[in-house]
């Protein structure tokens, strides 16, 4: 898989796992990582590339995407064949962290969109525990037959604009009520005055969730 790397300037006990939105590339995420500004931190950065797959919501065009989309409505992105694919990468992924002295739990999952859909699905899918989710201006896909592996003390920044016609603001909030109901309790959410983007206080108040968890 197609990913790209970005190392501290000290040496990494922590790595933050990157996915990014529909049609975009792992290059968009470097970008949030480049905002961040957090490169004194111990974290390894990897942004991955989704595969190009047809799309349906765009005419079948062949374009980097985690799954399909077949409409506008949040029941049209349910694609669980693709959605479980893309699980499997980001797993293989994690491993390859693991295999280079990077323990799972000091790994986060984080992406935007369609890549914050695919953060929180593996996040919580994934056997052994994480340090967190990164979900921005997405939803958890699959929710309704969604049972965590995850223990509840899991930490998730989900964040989302108030007037994002792309991810409406309503399945964000959705997606937090059905993961409250779970008995996720570390869920820190928050809402900017945003559409379909990452604003600056965004990228301020996810520096310092992430610095309060990395030593």
């Amino acid at each position: 898989m197609t990913k790209i790397i970005k190392e501290p300037t000290v040496n990494a006990t922590h790595c933050v796992i990157w996915m990014h939105g529909l049609g975009a590339s792992n290059q968009d995420m470097i970008g949030v990582v480049d905002a961040l500004n957090i490169t004194n931190l111990p974290i390894r950065h990897v942004s991955l590339q989704a595969p190009n797959i047809p799309v349906t919501i765009n005419m079948n065009m062949l374009m980097p995407a985690w799954y399909d989309i077949k409409g506008q409505q949040l029941t049209d992105r349910q694609d669980k064949e693709g959605i479980l694919s893309s699980d499997k990468l980001i797993a293989s992924e994690i491993a390859a962290q693991e295999s280079q002295g990077i323990p799972t739990s000091n790994i986060f999952l984080a992406g935007f969109s369609q890549g914050g859909a695919m953060a929180l699905y593996s996040g919580l899918h994934h056997p052994q525990f994480l340090a967190g989710i990164i979900a921005l201006s997405c939803y958890l896909p699959l929710d309704n037959e969604c049972e965590p592996t995850q223990r509840k003390s899991l930490p998730i920044f989900l964040a989302y604009g108030n007037v994002d016609p792309v991810v409406l603001p309503e399945w964000s909030k959705l997606s937090y009520k059905k993961l409250s109901e779970k008995g996720f309790s570390r869920i820190s959410i928050k809402n900017y005055q945003m559409m379909h983007e990452i604003s600056t206080q965004e990228i301020d108040d996810l520096r310092e969730w992430i610095k309060s968890r990395v030593s």
